[in-house]
């Protein structure tokens, strides 16, 4: 028997002893998957069939979508320099998106035909390589670079079916020796190409507000930036459980690749609309602190990921934020978008404390943004 069979034995082991007590002790039973290391693919390998019970969320949570002709905005990037015009034309597009929607896919974004499929090839390799030095990495500690399963395990209603490895790169990133070897140059590649299309959209939301060009950059909106690397295996009871429960994002804008196997939706019109991948497109959504600083003329929009019998699937979301560097930025509505009509809806806020009071809610608890309306 290898190690990592070893490891998966002992995980399964300890979860089934947690589970098969007569008064089942969920707090016992997070903390044996916990305490394993080995995330959710941890118990796919072990041969799970059912899921764990603290993974299952309520039954009115996990309902099937209708069908829907609806789908979220498109935009070509193409143009947006040197060409006025276009970019007048690209600027309206992400205005009426931001408004409407708060989610939109882009396409000639600048990254490159070859960096997408590495990125994800990158993130397989890590979680599917020896647990034991997947291991290394899980902590719940606030680290540059760490790997564990659900960041809200203890706090939320019901864990979702997904590992995670997070790399805080900017302002402060971590060095080389820091990120795993399996998929250390990609992340490094990929970082520098997905801060510098930050950047650029930083400028069309700023345009689309009315504002010059680089006044959320002025702001640090961009400053900051972290990746998420999330591995959803196959899932043995989809219909129980969820990828990602229903959030929005505690920032201020967010990139996420997406692979081809689907998933993603967001919560538009009172129905849940698919986001269906689509070839070498990434997608864009704004966050709770930009719904905040345009006073609710852009949206941040709840949105999940659903778990599958297929798998496993993989996407990479970074997160544009300020809290990722140790300031004390505070974050307000934007003072050229108010007026006697248009007064603040929002107080002056700490970013860090808004993104630690999101984090004690944990997933699936309600908008967080409400709290800090005036």
């Amino acid at each position: 028997m290898t190690m990592d069979d070893s490891l998966h034995h002992q995980q399964a082991s300890a979860l089934v002893s947690a589970q098969n007590e007569s008064c089942y002790d969920r707090a016992k039973a997070i903390k044996a998957f916990d305490d394993s290391k080995a995330g959710v693919k941890g118990l796919v390998d072990a041969g799970i069939k059912r899921i764990p019970e603290f993974f299952a969320a309520g039954p009115e949570e996990v309902l099937e979508s209708g069908p829907t002709h609806l789908q979220i905005p498109v935009i070509d990037l193409a143009g947006a320099r040197g060409d006025a015009f276009r970019r007048k034309t690209i600027v309206d597009d992400v205005r009426r998106a931001s408004e409407t929607w708060g989610f939109f896919q882009v396409l000639n974004h600048g990254l490159g035909k070859e960096v997408l499929p590495e990125m994800i090839e990158g993130v397989r390799r890590f979680n599917e390589q020896a647990t034991e030095v997947k291991m290394r990495y899980y902590t719940r500690d606030v680290k540059k670079v760490r790997f564990n399963s659900n960041f809200d395990l203890y706090q939320s209603k019901a864990a979702n079916w997904r590992d995670t490895l997070v790399c805080i790169m900017a302002p402060d990133p971590p060095s080389a020796e820091e990120l795993p070897e399996t998929c250390r140059e990609i992340i490094m590649e990929y970082s520098k190409k997905v801060r510098e299309l930050g950047y650029t959209l930083c400028e069309l939301l700023a345009e689309a507000l009315g504002l010059h060009p680089n006044h959320l950059i002025e702001m640090d909106c961009a400053a900051g930036h972290a990746i998420f690397c999330h591995y959803y295996p196959a899932c043995p009871e989809p219909g129980r459980t969820f990828g990602t429960s229903r959030h929005s994002d505690p920032d201020f804008f967010t990139i996420l690749l997406q692979d081809q196997i689907g998933g993603l939706q967001i919560f538009h019109q009172n129905q849940w609309v698919n986001i269906s991948p689509l070839a070498e497109a990434l997608v864009v959504n704004l966050g709770d602190l930009m719904q905040l600083i345009s006073n609710d003329k852009f949206r941040s929009a709840d949105h999940r990921v659903l778990a599958n019998r297929v798998g496993p699937r993989i996407s990479v979301a970074c997160f544009f934020s300020t809290h990722y560097q140790p300031s004390n930025r505070f974050c307000s509505p934007i003072e050229e978008l108010l007026s006697d009509d248009k007064p603040p809806l929002y107080r002056e806020i700490l970013v860090s404390d808004y993104v630690s009071f999101f984090k004690s809610k944990g997933l699936g608890s309600g908008l967080a943004l409400d709290y800090f309306r005036l």
